[in-house]
């Protein structure tokens, strides 16, 4: 959203009542509180002045508003947890009296607050016409249920204030009130995005990059309808009825999550992704095929890979450069028709520093990816590494031979790389920085500070004792993260430069996924209403293979199979590898392996990685589980959600604690 800086953004103070329902005391001199609202460009400047509150959403790492990939199987970190607060979760510091700075509880409901006072007092300008009015509704509208949205993913239930501007200096009893169950959330925040569609532009310009569109508030939509469709929240007998069974309302007795599954949830989230679908303005990015593209595999089963172009194939895009140029930087964002919703973030750009060598390039080395992650990637043909080809062998502990190995600008020097990184696909060399991967820096004119062979082993470059400023600046997997790190970035030397970068808020493969995953638990045909339109949805295969395996062709492996369509549960098992892989450190998985009721099965395998505590001798071994070097973490059934603060809790009669805290 477009930051704008308002002189008379209100000042919120601590009053008797919840924080989270502060009033603003007082405002600039300049402009009283009665004078905002004399004017439309006056409530505008304060409309974006609350959107400016809302976190850069790319600071998934160290940002206070979500735990975020560090707080999953995806990765892990040498530094201290009050920067990577998502690690301080995992290691069980958060509690309900001290976060540790984890939270956005108190922040989304001053921005709630200020929403319905924008709803309250517009009206009162007369310099307004009603198309305008209609304007900041829809705006304002979206932005409420935004808030409520970041609450309801991180805390649960939430508490429904309406349109209300609640006052200060009230009787306690003013401000006692009740959370709303889960089901009841979900359908306010989606009834609400609903309404600000209404008023919210389809297309954007090119200045106002950042601002959601329609098409936001319906993606947001399919990705919160699949959330409250899936087992953890949908009276899964191993998720809402084994996690939430005896969480109950103590005002009333209901069951906070649902303890009965109900179909229809997945026909509404299909629906709801079905309508983002049929909008036309969305489709997944790919840049057509080039001299260098590496050719596509012939042994896959799936003909149409090699036969068609794409979306129905892959024969006309390079796979390679269509995934990697989305997050470095070298596609231009606001013409990016997969991002239904990016902003630019500066966030995303800082965190490409961890990932950079200390000594050589500048960095700070320590953003390592799990062995699980790396292990998760396909081969070229789309093998598992456990299962893989002739043509295309996974082998480790066994170093290449040749010269270098070229494909769509990237360089493989195989005397430098372990064999168990040749033959992957392309997200592997778009996302993974393993020992013996060429680090180009291209923008720098420091020879000795660009186009360095990157080690991780003990002794190498950029192993445990190479760092020259911490003993914490090493990777603790053998492994760091290379999405969004493009071949010019340069952290150090003579005209280094990082370019800008984009962070997809939603993107169009969700969509996709969220599509075939919610046909695939379908047993019967629905109808659902969604506006004006009615959806008629069923568990279609056609569909199914039709959505899956767009993402898959442009990451040039092949599709869903024949045998692989006819069991549901193995589609959905390749859908949630399929979302582990697509959404790297996007963060997705904190919230997927939570609503599919697989996160103590993800959580409880420690991170393992490559040994950094031994040197080369002759390659670059991983550790078992038994090893010392693995990080272990804390997992409770409680931390499906965060803590509500304690102070709140105790000044509010009728308000629950989240179950466990």
């Amino acid at each position: 959203m477009k930051r704008i800086l308002f002189s008379v953004l209100l000042a919120t103070v601590t009053i008797t009542s919840c924080n989270y329902l502060n009033v603003e005391k007082h405002f600039d001199d300049t402009l009283k509180f009665d004078s905002i609202w004399t004017r439309k460009d006056y409530i505008e400047r304060y409309m974006w002045g609350t959107a400016s509150m809302f976190p850069d959403e790319g600071q998934i790492l160290s940002g206070p508003w979500t735990p975020g990939p560090m707080a999953t199987d995806e990765g892990i970190c040498t530094f201290n947890t009050a920067e990577f607060k998502g690690i301080g979760f995992v290691l069980g510091e958060v509690s309900s009296t001290d976060a540790k700075g984890l939270g956005v509880w108190t922040g989304m409901y001053q921005i709630i607050r200020k929403c319905n006072t924008i709803l309250a007092n517009m009206d009162k300008a007369k310099d307004m016409s009603n198309l305008e009015k209609l304007d900041i509704i829809g705006y304002t509208k979206f932005m409420r249920a935004y808030a409520y949205y970041k609450i309801v993913m991180d805390y649960g239930p939430v508490v429904l204030v309406g349109d209300k501007v609640m006052e200060n200096n009230e009787p306690s009893e003013y401000y006692n009130t009740q959370r709303a169950t889960y089901d009841e959330s979900v359908d306010y925040i989606c009834a609400e995005m609903e309404e600000a569609a209404k008023f919210m532009p389809q297309a954007l310009a090119v200045n106002v990059f950042g601002r959601p569109s329609k098409g936001a508030a319906y993606a947001l939509i399919a990705r919160l309808r699949i959330q409250q469709a899936s087992p953890m929240f949908n009276g899964g007998a191993q998720g809402a009825k084994l996690y939430f069974g005896s969480w109950t309302r103590s005002t009333d007795g209901v069951h906070y999550i649902s303890q009965t599954y109900d179909e229809s949830k997945y026909a509404i989230a299909a629906a709801a992704a079905q309508r983002v679908m049929e909008m036309g303005a969305y489709q997944l990015y790919t840049v057509a095929k080039e001299t260098d593209t590496k050719s596509l595999p012939q042994n896959t089963g799936d003909g149409n890979l090699t036969s068609s172009a794409f979306p129905n194939g892959a024969a006309d895009i390079d796979p390679f450069r269509s995934y990697n140029d989305m997050f470095t930087g070298e596609a231009v964002a606001f013409r990016n028709k997969e991002f239904i919703w990016a902003r630019m973030s500066n966030a995303v750009r800082n965190t490409t520093k961890h990932s950079f060598n200390v000594d050589l390039m500048g960095g700070w080395n320590g953003l390592s990816v799990s062995q699980k992650m790396v292990d998760a990637f396909y081969m070229v043909d789309g093998r598992d590494i456990s299962n893989s080809s002739k043509e295309f062998p996974y082998m480790e502990n066994k170093m290449g031979k040749g010269g270098d190995i070229q494909f769509s600008g990237y360089t493989l020097r195989p005397n430098k790389v372990d064999s168990m990184y040749h033959n992957r696909e392309m997200r592997f060399y778009a996302n993974i920085g393993f020992s013996g991967r060429l680090w180009k820096a291209n923008t720098t004119t420091e020879a000795r500070y660009k186009n360095q062979i990157i080690e991780y082993f003990l002794g190498g470059n950029s192993g445990k004792t190479a760092s020259s400023l911490s003993n914490q600046d090493y990777p603790l997997t053998g492994y760091v993260l290379t999405k969004y790190i493009h071949p010019d970035d340069a952290w150090k030397g003579t005209g280094a430069v990082v370019m800008d970068k984009s962070y997809a808020i939603i993107r169009y493969a969700e969509i996709l996924l969220i599509y075939a995953e919610a046909l695939n638990q379908l047993t019967q045909s629905h109808n659902i209403t969604l506006g004006e339109n009615t959806y008629t949805v069923g568990r279609d295969q056609s569909k199914i293979q039709g959505a899956f395996n767009q993402v898959r062709y442009r990451a040039g492996l092949p599709g869903l199979n024949a045998s692989e369509l006819a069991s549901s549960a193995k589609v959905q098992e390749l859908i949630e590898r399929e979302s582990m892989i697509e959404f790297l450190f996007e963060n997705r998985r904190y919230y997927d392996v939570r609503r599919w009721a697989k996160y103590e099965d993800s959580e409880r395998e420690p991170i393992v990685g490559m040994n950094i505590e031994a040197p080369l001798n002759g390659y670059f071994q991983r550790v078992s589980v038994n090893s010392r070097i693995v990080r272990e973490r804390v997992v409770d059934r409680k931390m499906i959600f965060l803590p509500v603060s304690q102070n709140e809790v105790r000044k509010v009669k009728d308000f629950d604690q989240n179950p466990g805290w």
